[in-house]
């Protein structure tokens, strides 16, 4: 197989580690996700990985009050590092270098993130998994990963769901629903179509950077994606 991108970045939730109860880690769905991981790296593909926390905290939902949103966000950050060492556990335990970048300094457990040595990572072939979002309060791991994505040149942002693809209302919940297999980024913010939040899809039309969204539990989903294969939703 011959693969169409040579640097992407996947984006996870950190509801996909839960599996299908969506909270804690199902380790099941982490190492068939790594599977996926590691056949697009045995290709010779450069990749980043975002993923939220979930599975674990919330910043913007799980407070209930309790406590601010900045807090909030900051637990979720940490969030996203337990993840992120977890993803990165996994696949070592493969025998893929991998490295996590931390937007918040964590030196005991994690590298501070540097674009230039985030390049330089990737360049050597290495999976680099860039944590604690953006490192600012009221921003998503989404933002985060458009970000990362722009920053080091990823060619495309490949988000793996629990559908296969975009839909006009929720699949679960509706059988009428019906996917797009094309969608424009203004598209998706008119129609208020919940793929990504509006700020990242605005910085992607901005910037130009496609986005594909796809069902990671079908099997070879990402890997067909990385090899040109028509699967799920491009947003471009």
């Amino acid at each position: 197989m011959t693969p169409k991108f040579k640097r992407i970045l996947l984006k996870l939730s950190g509801e996909t580690l839960g599996g299908e109860r969506g909270s804690g880690f199902d380790y099941d769905t982490i190492r068939a996700l790594v599977d996926s991981v590691v056949s697009v790296h045995n290709l010779g593909v450069e990749i980043g990985v975002v993923v939220g926390g979930g599975n674990i905290f919330r910043g913007s939902k799980s407070t209930e009050g309790n406590v601010g949103r900045v807090a909030g966000d900051h637990m979720g950050m940490l969030a996203t590092v337990i993840n992120s060492i977890c993803l990165q556990e996994i696949l070592e335990q493969r025998g893929v270098l991998t490295r996590v970048l931390s937007a918040i300094e964590l030196n005991a457990i994690a590298e501070p993130y540097i674009k230039r040595r985030a390049d330089r990572h990737l360049e050597k072939k290495r999976v680099v998994i860039f944590a604690a979002g953006t490192g600012n309060p009221y921003f998503t791991t989404d933002t985060a990963a458009v970000l990362r994505a722009s920053e080091v040149g990823a060619e495309i942002v490949i988000k793996a769901t629990k559908t296969n693809g975009v839909y006009d209302k929720d699949p679960l919940i509706h059988a009428d629903a019906i996917r797009y297999e094309k969608l424009t980024y203004d598209e998706v913010l008119n129609k208020n179509l919940q793929v990504m939040d509006s700020t990242a899809i605005a910085f992607c039309r901005d910037n130009q950077l496609p986005i594909l969204v796809l069902n990671y539990r079908e099997s070879d989903s990402i890997l067909r994606a990385v090899c040109g294969e028509t699967i799920g939703t491009l947003i471009n």
